[in-house]
């Protein structure tokens, strides 16, 4: 079912928030959305809190057919509007006999955003008809639809570019869907090369000479989306046209959770429903998960580094408050403050990297500096702690009990074998001998290489005794060769991420050779895998 006025009356009216993920977004490279994708992003955006979700151009592709028709059986929404995207009739025909103005139609969309030319040069050429005759398929689709019963936006496709060229045609085509009914005409930085003072200063005229309610629909090709959607916001603009992520055509849209964020937090408007920007971080890490690319950890607001602090002077005036260092509460936006242990660390940042660990440190000022100078000598060997928290934990636990590590089995040997045969296949294979538990365990297994089969013998092995390890998986494994003038002899380092279903933690491990550091990194990763399942160390 479609979403009803009682679905959106926590919000009024005055404000738009509109998402074109699985429309404009879908369009960036590297991103191909099945029906299930869509239909798992409208939920989560949905249940963001946004006004409107623009699903496709039904009739244009079986794919987006499917997902309207799928979408109204399956989703109750509960905030939303579906939206449907297609363009004005077709030149010399009438929007009524237009089989793809039927086909929006027929998609049973509250909503419809018509995509129409403002650039006097796309009607010449693009359309190969007269400015006259496209301001008439604007008026007659715009008029159509709302006579029957759907509400219509309208994006001027071009806008800006064509307002440089010919400002009175633009505003023209503005008028004309505003006439004719439209509920927002939305400008268009089509190819994102415009800047915020230039958006502003048009936005503010067309405005003034029109009296259209507008819109704004940025592309990201000057690093000022989301810059750009602020200032038309400035100038008036009160619909916003975003897409999560920032996913879109070429470098992307306008990113839906910075625009948001803003919008609450620093112009203080209410846009999405109570309590709903709490959930921004998961949702954003949530549809990353569906498009199948990696979080951006550096996004603003929700990115896993957009709270993390390193240098120690920082560390030591978040100490005293965290607003010396932070633009807002982290948690405002569902995310965390995070402190970095690196080289570069102090001993505020040891002491409150503790607090975060849960360890607590008891201002033991003779501890931290000794964790200090034990994180800044190794660092200076090639080990990464700002990457690898587990790694760090371990260490810390470690000078808590006074240099003893914290041990569920002792290694004995290990080694791992490549064996090069004749049909130039590898063979790979590696052995393990440790103690645990007053018992001795040895473990050999193959891998498709040697870390995957040390891997496989260091559980095997340790699963006899420990069988919490089962459920423990390998999810990331990054090798770095550092810096260095011994070629294949430089110092390598390995990062290795695990997860037990429930959470994620990296280790790190520096040697000679890929494998004793890789050796290194697995060891750690199991160790802290039994401590957070509860298990407790050998004494």
């Amino acid at each position: 079912m479609t979403a009803t006025d009682s679905a959106t009356s926590e919000l009024d009216d005055s404000f738009h928030v509109f998402d074109t993920t699985l429309r404009d977004g879908a369009q960036r490279e590297g991103i191909n959305l099945t029906v299930a994708d869509k239909l798992a992003i409208a939920r989560h955006l949905d249940e963001f809190g946004v006004g409107f979700i623009e699903g496709g151009w039904p009739g244009a592709n079986p794919r987006d057919t499917e997902f309207f028709a799928r979408a109204q059986q399956e989703i109750d929404f509960r905030h939303a509007q579906l939206v449907a995207f297609g363009s004005t009739r077709r030149a010399g025909t009438t929007a009524s006999e237009d089989p793809q103005v039927r086909a929006l139609l027929d998609s049973g969309a509250p909503v419809i955003t018509l995509v129409a030319k403002s650039h006097d040069r796309h009607v010449e050429l693009a359309l190969r008809t007269t400015l006259d005759e496209n301001l008439d398929m604007v008026r007659d689709t715009v008029s159509y639809l709302k006579e029957q019963g759907r509400r219509v936006f309208v994006d001027c496709e071009h806008f800006f570019d064509g307002y440089r060229a010919n400002p009175e045609y633009a505003k023209s085509v503005v008028r004309t869907a505003s006439e004719a009914g439209a509920d927002v005409v939305v400008l268009c930085d089509t190819n994102g090369g415009m800047l915020p003072a230039q958006i502003q200063a048009i936005v503010s005229t067309v405005l003034a000479d029109t009296g259209a309610r507008l819109g704004i629909h940025a592309q990201d090709d000057t690093g000022c989306a989301v810059a750009n959607t602020l200032a038309a916001v400035d100038a008036g603009a009160t619909h916003v046209q975003c897409t999560a992520n920032g996913y879109g055509e070429r470098v992307g849209n306008a990113n839906l959770f910075p625009v948001v964020a803003a919008l609450e937090l620093k112009y203080g408007k209410k846009v999405l429903p109570e309590g709903r920007l709490r959930e921004m971080t998961r949702i954003s890490h949530a549809i990353a998960e569906v498009v199948n690319l990696t979080p951006s950890t550096h996004q603003p607001y929700v990115g896993v580094s957009a709270f993390a602090h390193k240098a120690g002077l920082h560390a030591s005036a978040i100490k005293v408050d965290p607003d010396l260092y932070q633009h807002i509460d982290p948690e405002q936006v569902g995310n965390t403050m995070r402190m970095l242990v690196s080289d570069m660390a102090g001993r505020a940042s040891v002491e409150l990297k503790g607090k975060e660990l849960g360890i607590d440190l008891g201002g033991d000022r003779e501890l931290v500096a000794r964790v200090v100078e034990r994180v800044k000598e190794r660092e200076l060997k090639g080990y990464t702690y700002e990457a690898a928290d587990a790694s760090f934990e371990l260490l810390l636990r470690t000078e808590v009990q006074g240099g003893r590590p914290l041990r569920y089995f002792e290694v004995e040997s290990w080694r791992a074998i490549v064996e090069d045969r004749p049909d130039g296949t590898h063979a790979n294979e590696a052995t393990v001998k440790l103690w645990a538990k007053g018992e001795r365990l040895v473990s050999t297994a193959e891998g498709n290489g040697p870390v995957n089969a040390l891997d496989r013998a260091l559980r095997i092995a340790l699963e006899k005794i420990y069988p919490q390890l089962a459920k423990l998986e390998l999810v990331d494994y990054k090798v770095r060769i550092l810096e260095g003038v011994h070629g294949t002899q430089s110092t390598t380092r390995v990062l290795i991420s695990t997860s037990d279903g429930t959470g994620e933690w990296s280790t790190v491990g520096v040697a000679d050779n890929v494998i004793a550091a890789s050796w290194q990194a697995l060891e750690d990763a199991y160790t802290y895998g039994l401590l957070r399942a509860g298990v407790q160390p050998a004494e």
